[in-house]
């Protein structure tokens, strides 16, 4: 009986955490929505801070780099190693986080052009891109919240998920930067 009130009173703490996580995830998507979609673009030459976009793809690879490396120190069990990897990837996507909004509150949205080759692959790749990353973001912050709290079992058991969406999301959004910048013709 012990042991079962010690094994439960961890989970009942996590709720309020989970649930402000989900709140902030929501709040944060929900923004960027509005900011990409609605807000009209500040600059509208999109001559401010025109390297923001290869910033941002720079910024998701070194995460996505981050990420294999810190998966790699895991799997050799260095702990120590990965924590500082999966911080470093956390520090580089939230750096491409403000980067990406600075980048659309001043140009607003970019388009693939309509008639550039490849807009079939390029679309449904977008498509599954933002959709996996309003999924990882509050993926993300629990594997976090998880390890920093020393939940490790449940840790063990979200990161397993966390980690594939969140190296797809940092990956693609690589791909779809060069994608979009090879159409464009710059």
């Amino acid at each position: 009986m012990g042991a079962t009130a010690t094994t439960s009173q961890p989970r009942a703490n996590t709720g309020p955490a989970i649930l402000a996580i989900l709140a902030i995830s929501a709040a944060a998507s929900l923004f960027l929505f509005w900011l990409i979609y609605e807000h009209p673009a500040a600059d509208t030459t999109s001559t401010k801070l025109a390297f923001l976009p290869a910033l941002n793809a720079a910024l998701n690879g070194l995460s996505a780099t981050a990420l294999l490396v810190g998966y790699t120190f895991i799997r050799a069990r260095k702990i120590a190693a990965h924590r500082a990897s999966m911080i470093t990837a956390f520090g580089f996507s939230t750096l491409f986080l403000v980067s990406y909004i600075l980048h659309h509150y001043l140009h607003g949205d970019v388009r693939y052009p309509h008639d550039a080759a490849w807009r079939s692959v390029y679309l449904p790749l977008l498509a599954s891109h933002i959709v996996l990353a309003v999924i990882a973001l509050p993926m993300v912050l629990v594997t976090f919240f998880f390890s920093l709290t020393g939940r490790f079992p449940q840790h063990r058991i979200i990161a397993r998920w966390t980690f594939p969406i969140w190296l797809y999301v940092s990956v693609t959004g690589v791909v779809t930067y060069v994608m979009l910048r090879l159409a464009q013709g710059s």
